[in-house]
């Protein structure tokens, strides 16, 4: 759930009010800078957890957004003290990190133990905050005719005529292809494995390429599909929702063949506030905190108590109900892990083309 890079009015505010603070004293120490993913979602971060973190413990907290990126977090580590403390990564670039030694070990005594979170929600360098999707979306107001179902529907510009939106990212774009050629999502990633299977992803890219728009912030495809730039395009599902209930648009989700990970907080190693940034860890993933979210925004919780505190009314339109989880397909996160260069390499060349 990416947008642009900024550091957000709350923040500068509490900044400026820290400065004013400790006028003509001693240097000081950066404040505790927490990054996400900006947009709606992290409005709702900022409401539920940033703003009560600051009040409670009399301190500023600084929050900035990112698009996400490996690189961008290994160069703030091999650079010396890296100036974010506590980051919200997604799941391959936690594996990454946790593996290269980039991110600080966390004191899972503080967070409740490793056994309050779902499977593949707590690491020892990773805390789960939310689980999400990238799925088909579309205006209900717009597509009243033929909807879509699936991959293959969104393939069939025959069918469904117009442009379509995709992550520009080697990163589900695959899978979907994949999926759009008859690969079931329980098969997707051994015929991924395979030099053959991903040949047959890109050749799948290359029918619809005519009809392909990319998007690389989160907010873009909501934009996109309100403008009528394409009549379909693969989205965070949380984004939907969001938008759904604070402006009152009328967004359609298709979880059919959706796509689910974890994404978790995490420290950056050397970070200058890492203390600070436990103590945050743990405030924002308290059940009796992290259970509201679902009610702003609509991703699920990797913690179990948490979960089980959300209205059914809530709880409905997440990844993790359910339903929804039935028809979904479970991210690799090792296969990335063990590919993402290299088709990252291959698929950025064919973008270029």
């Amino acid at each position: 759930m990416k947008n642009n890079h900024k550091i957000t009015s709350f923040g500068k505010v509490l900044a400026v009010g820290a400065a004013m603070a400790l006028a003509g004293t001693a240097a000081q120490a950066r404040d505790l800078t927490v990054v996400s993913f900006g947009g709606n979602f992290q409005d709702a971060q900022r409401e539920l957890f940033f703003k009560p973190f600051a009040e409670k413990t009399g301190k500023p907290l600084l929050d900035e957004a990112w698009e996400g990126g490996y690189g961008v977090l290994q160069a703030k580590v091999k650079a010396g003290t890296p100036n974010w403390d506590v980051v919200q990564v997604e799941a391959e670039e936690l594996a990454l990190g946790c593996a290269d030694g980039i991110y600080e070990k966390l004191d899972w005594e503080k967070l409740g133990g490793k056994d309050s979170y779902i499977p593949g929600g707590a690491t020892d360098c990773g805390a789960g905050h939310i689980v999400w999707s990238v799925a088909i979306a579309y205006d209900g107001n717009k597509l009243t005719e033929a909807q879509p179902a699936s991959w293959a529907d969104f393939w069939d510009v025959e069918k469904i005529p117009g442009k379509r939106a995709l992550r520009k990212s080697a990163k589900y774009a695959l899978e979907a292809a994949l999926m759009a050629d008859g690969v079931s999502g329980a098969e997707v990633y051994d015929v991924l494995a395979t030099p053959e299977g991903v040949d047959r992803a890109f050749a799948k890219l290359d029918e619809l390429r005519p009809n392909l728009v990319w998007w690389e912030a989160g907010a873009q495809p909501l934009s996109m599909l309100q403008t009528g730039d394409v009549v379909m395009a693969s989205v965070y599902n949380g984004r939907i929702t969001g938008l759904n209930r604070t402006e009152g648009t009328n967004l359609k989700l298709v979880w059919n063949e959706s796509i689910y990970a974890v994404d978790s907080w995490v420290i950056l190693a050397g970070a200058e506030n890492k203390d600070a940034g436990q103590d945050f860890i743990a405030f924002a993933n308290a059940p009796e905190n992290l259970s509201k979210l679902p009610e702003h925004i609509a991703y699920g919780l990797p913690v179990k108590a948490a979960a089980e505190l959300i209205p059914a009314e809530f709880a409905v339109d997440l990844p993790t109900w359910p339903e929804n989880l039935a028809v979904s397909v479970n991210l690799d996160v090792d296969y990335w892990v063990d590919n993402s260069e290299e088709l990252t390499e291959r698929f950025n060349a064919w973008v270029a083309q």
